[in-house]
């Protein structure tokens, strides 16, 4: 019996806000080329004035601004006090989740941008900073005590730099709604001054992100996030930090991460019953023998989708893939079968919601019986919390758990060699998983998910190899979908 089909449930997002940029503090900037630590600790940047018609990175490349903030970044100083022109970052309307009357929390969702729009907030952005540098060294002229005393006040004080206000995406700003049945990033965004020095360093590499993206908006080009950090390794050191910053400016713009031109590397693959365009070229998903098509980094490039599949078949991993996609098992039971092959990557996430949207099918998951198979399994359905900001393009609704669950080892008779003793650090991922809103949002998940960690067992879908090496697709899985065999 093919499971049921199911309607695809729409949601708005709520609407993002522009990145506010507040006025800059009165005054001009003073003259001079070098640049000194004041014995304070404030750095004093001595600025030239550019031509009226420049660009705003024509501007500061006429500045000592990113070297000065490698080169402190790297001598360990740091300045005292908050930035003068803070950036705010975009304002989420509490037309999120209280749109939906499901909270009276201000929750911060993310919307797609074209180009020239991140071009110019971006331009905006950096024309603050600019004029914030150069307002604060106006103040630190002195020409006039008096007025200057006054623009201090008004500025949080001379030379202490500037700040960008960055969307805090930590654990404690995270909030699960049940109601849409995904994670979302409350709208609280902390400071991060160029004149601190547990700042200093994000601050330059949010700079330079912000340039990169700005470079890659104008030629209209995308590039991989690898490439990006090789734009600036020394800058960088560690491909993490370029990643993070990228996260960080995606939330501050308000727009998804794919807007900012910036993709991964293709990591997703899909087979079975599906057709489709991509740029122009036509896809048949069904003739793309054991390996199946990878699934494009630029997903928005996909269009005119087509299907007869009853469902779609989420598989964690790459063996598992093989095998169904080397059986044929889409051709006896229609289907489309989608992995990212372990941790879920951001272009088989959209691709897997664009799938379920366009085609109104229900999403099936096979995972491994284990609490990392299940943690997969919830970021696909509700989402990760460090990306909980795009979650409404990230998130496929409603998808059912179809195995390998924790009673079908007994179900299904794994012989007990092939079922693994649980770990110290499984167990307490496990424990851990059984007090998350979203899993707690499912009785049935629960059920299993406890009996796992009472049992303290866990088995790969590999385990269903030693009835045979295709016991997966001829008995395991017809079996399981004729009785219904998913929570």
């Amino acid at each position: 019996m093919a499971p049921p089909r199911s309607r695809s449930q729409h949601e708005k997002p709520a609407s993002s806000g522009k990145v506010k940029v507040p006025p800059p503090p009165p005054g001009g900037g003073a003259s001079g080329k070098s640049k000194k630590r004041k014995a304070d600790g404030d750095l004093n940047l001595n600025l030239t004035h550019p031509g009226p018609s420049a660009t705003p990175f024509e501007i500061l490349a006429t500045l000592p601004f990113l070297s000065a903030l490698v080169s402190l970044t790297k001598d360990g100083a740091g300045g005292a006090g908050g930035g003068s022109a803070s950036l705010g970052g975009a304002g989420a309307g509490s037309a999120g989740a209280s749109a939906h009357g499901m909270t009276s929390e201000t929750i911060r969702e993310v919307v797609d941008k074209g180009p020239d729009d991140i071009r110019l907030e971006i331009e905006a952005a950096v024309l603050a900073v600019v004029k914030s540098i150069l307002g604060n060294q106006a103040i630190q002229a002195g020409t006039d005590a008096a007025a200057s005393g006054e623009q201090a006040a008004a500025s949080g004080g001379g030379g202490s730099g500037f700040a960008y206000m960055v969307p805090s995406r930590g654990n404690a700003n995270q909030l699960y709604i049940p109601e849409l049945d995904r994670i979302v990033l409350r709208d609280k965004v902390t400071p991060r001054p160029f004149g601190q020095v547990g700042t200093v360093r994000k601050c330059a590499l949010t700079t330079r992100v912000l340039q990169l993206i700005h470079e890659l908006c104008l030629k209209r080009i995308h590039v991989t996030k690898r490439d990006l950090f090789y734009t600036d390794v020394k800058l960088f050191v560690d491909q993490r930090d370029s990643d993070n910053i990228l996260d960080d400016v995606s939330c501050m713009l308000g727009c998804t991460r794919s807007s900012l031109h910036v993709v991964a590397s293709e990591k997703g693959v899909v087979v079975g019953r599906l057709r489709f365009e991509e740029d122009g070229d036509a896809i048949d998903c069904t003739k793309m023998g054991v390996g199946g098509k990878a699934i494009p980094p630029n997903v928005d490039k996909v269009s005119k989708m087509e299907s007869d599949a009853l469902f779609i078949l989420l598989v964690e991993k790459d063996a598992a893939f093989m095998r169904l996609a080397e059986d044929r098992f889409y051709n006896k039971y229609p289907c489309v079968i989608v992995t990212a092959k372990g941790q879920p990557d951001v272009a088989t996430r959209l691709f897997l919601r664009k799938l379920r949207r366009d085609l109104c099918i229900p999403v099936l998951a096979l995972v491994d019986s284990d609490p990392y198979g299940l943690k997969i399994l919830s970021v696909y359905s509700s989402g990760s919390k460090n990306m909980s900001y795009d979650s409404f393009n990230l998130t496929t609704p409603d998808i059912k758990w179809l195995g390998v669950l924790p009673s079908d080892l007994d179900a299904f008779n794994i012989p007990e060699q092939c079922r693994l003793k649980m770990t110290d650090a499984d167990i307490k991922t496990g424990q851990d998983l059984l007090k998350e809103d979203f899993v707690q949002a499912r009785p049935e998940w629960v059920k299993e998910l406890q009996l796992m960690v009472k049992r303290k067992v866990k088995a790969e879908i590999q385990a269903l190899s030693s009835f045979g090496f295709q016991y997966l697709t001829e008995v395991y899985l017809p079996r399981k979908l004729k009785e219904g065999g998913w929570i």
